[in-house]
């Protein structure tokens, strides 16, 4: 493909994945091959939002070595593997989306999937787990690929897609979420209702002290929040964006609580977030949500799933001074 062709495109597909709610903030990568010898990728730590075309990342698929005014993405080596592995594969996106992410923790042996919908996928398989960007989660990715999957769930971290082009690699991560929210376990209705005026209330008094400050009520959320059972963080994202554990607290404790975290459940209400800027409230908006949805997918399974306090808090660490600063 031709290059400027092909770094627009890495550009708009970011911003169909953000419209979506399939990525926030920087999560996530795309790619896409440019010929036999070389791909475009999304760069490190770069909002999607203020990604050009000059910030794309030109890389060799036999060096890795990379081309640009801007560093590749951490996750460079799952995509330099996709294209090594399929030599029909031209398209590659890694989500971070809800549903999929979801089933990623608990495994799929039992997944309601058609034999057309498979198809179109490409295979489907669940890679172990490894930290992000490390040598243990490439190798896990490789085993997969190797076996013939064109979509990859990694454990406790998201979603590598692979397609010949880029509207069939969208296709299929659009595809991918509506088969995971339908097999997704557990109770998400709500037995007690939001208390929608109070709530109201609480979040003009956080605003007071966090100008940047949501009340997230999905189904999802309040029926944690009502659960009065804290969150401890079984994704990546949730690590280095909220930390270990998503406490439960009272309303009369919140401001207090969110000088300390910046995410918090409250009963009867939901959970409330501060962040330092719009964009980041959205993105914890999200990430509640997600942690939300996976903790009653996980609970229905009676699976242990939440990441390691060394692993959350080296993650925590490596975002609060690399990648909250280049976005």
């Amino acid at each position: 493909m031709e290059e400027s062709k092909a770094r627009k495109l890495l550009v708009d597909t970011g911003i169909k994945l953000l419209e979506r709610g399939l990525v926030a903030r920087t999560w996530g990568n795309i790619s896409c091959r440019l010929d036999s010898d070389n791909i475009v990728i999304t760069p490190s730590g770069l909002d999607y939002k203020k990604t050009k075309e000059e910030d794309i990342v030109k890389m060799n698929l036999a060096t890795g070595k990379w081309q640009g005014i801007r560093k590749p993405s951490g996750e460079k080596r799952i995509h330099l593997l996709a294209y090594q592995v399929f030599p029909d594969v031209n398209f590659v996106i890694h989500t971070h989306q809800t549903y999929a992410s979801a089933l990623g923790l608990a495994g799929f042996e039992d997944l309601d999937i058609t034999e057309e919908e498979n198809e179109i996928l490409g295979g489907i398989m669940l890679a172990d787990y490894g930290l992000p960007g490390t040598k243990k989660l490439t190798k896990a990715v490789k085993a997969v690929l190797k076996d013939g999957a064109k979509v990859v769930l990694m454990k406790n971290h998201g979603v590598l897609i692979c397609g010949s082009n880029q509207e069939e690699t969208m296709r299929k991560v659009i595809l991918l979420e509506d088969i995971c929210k339908r097999n997704v376990k557990g109770v998400f209705e709500v037995t007690q209702e939001a208390r929608a005026n109070e709530g109201e209330k609480l979040l003009s008094r956080v605003k007071e002290k966090f100008p940047y400050a949501a009340l997230v009520q999905t189904p999802a959320v309040i029926a944690c929040a009502n659960r009065k059972i804290p969150i401890y963080a079984q994704l990546d994202d949730m690590a280095q964006m909220i930390g270990w554990k998503i406490p439960v607290v009272s309303d009369n404790e919140v401001t207090h609580a969110l000088e300390k975290v910046n995410a918090v459940f409250v009963p009867g209400f939901g959970a409330l977030v501060r962040a330092e800027s719009e964009d980041d409230m959205k993105a914890l908006e999200l990430l509640v949500d997600k942690a939300a949805v996976c903790r009653i997918h996980t609970t229905a399974l009676n699976v242990e799933a939440k990441i390691g306090f060394i692993d959350a808090a080296l993650m925590k660490l490596v975002y609060k001074m690399k990648y909250s600063k280049q976005k």
